[in-house]
């Protein structure tokens, strides 16, 4: 299935299935090339690219055209409708926000892609749902409580699909697994900033092959508590 014929509910499901949403913060166009390339050789066909990146529309192009149908490709720290509308016009499938960002929620239901928000209390959880979002990103989730303040935002939000980010990484993946997290948004510990700007792929390829058998491993542990 090419990037083009998938709708909201694929996007979804493949985020699902991949489980980790590794967040790209380069320095150069280059730079993000390169971390996109070496993401997918670890085994992760899904990346974020955040607004912080320079250029960070043309780099969404660019890797939007260069991976199409292999790599689900999404656009990071979308604040407004502006930067919103210009990541799908570039190829975005999927939108992240740090926060809740009506407007960008109302572009993207409008062009039929979806918008994750971030949230962190109860409060913002309960907007971001009444917006209308499907997933909903826990951020900074690894400064509050980490995967014990998740499994506790579970508790009177059993059907929300969160994605916590912020400090969580190959050590503690499990437990936010564990703790019911729908996906993993992984930033500097996955793809690190140092590796990058020394070409050093290998680091970044390895830290994905990692993460996805944690996260493999978490989930069949999780499936057998459940058949118990």
């Amino acid at each position: 299935m090419s990037a083009n014929d998938m709708n909201i509910d694929d996007v979804i499901r493949r985020i699902g299935e991949i489980g980790i949403v590794p967040v790209v913060r380069a320095a150069t166009v280059d730079e993000a090339n390169r971390a996109v390339e070496a993401i997918c050789a670890g085994g992760i066909p899904v990346v974020e690219i955040t607004m912080t990146v320079p250029n960070a529309v043309s780099v969404i192009r660019e890797v939007a055209q260069q991976y199409a149908g292999k790599v689900l490709i999404g656009a990071g720290t979308v604040t407004t409708a502006e930067q919103a509308e210009l990541c799908i016009r570039a190829g975005a499938e999927f939108l992240v926000s740090p926060g809740l960002a009506v407007s960008v929620l109302s572009v993207a239901q409008a062009c039929a892609k979806l918008a994750i928000p971030g949230a962190l209390t109860p409060t913002e959880l309960m907007n971001a749902q009444e917006k209308g979002a499907r997933l909903i990103k826990i951020f900074p989730c690894g400064n509050v409580g980490g995967a014990k303040y998740l499994r506790s935002l579970r508790a009177p939000f059993p059907n929300a699909a969160l994605i916590p980010t912020g400090g969580v990484n190959a050590s503690n993946a499990a437990e936010f697994i564990a703790a019911g997290a729908f996906a993993l948004g992984i930033g500097a510990d996955l793809v690190d900033p140092a590796a990058l700007r020394e070409g050093n792929l290998e680091k970044i390829t390895s830290a994905a092959r990692e993460l996805v058998q944690v996260v493999s491993s978490a989930r069949a542990a999780l499936r057998e508590k459940k058949a118990r």
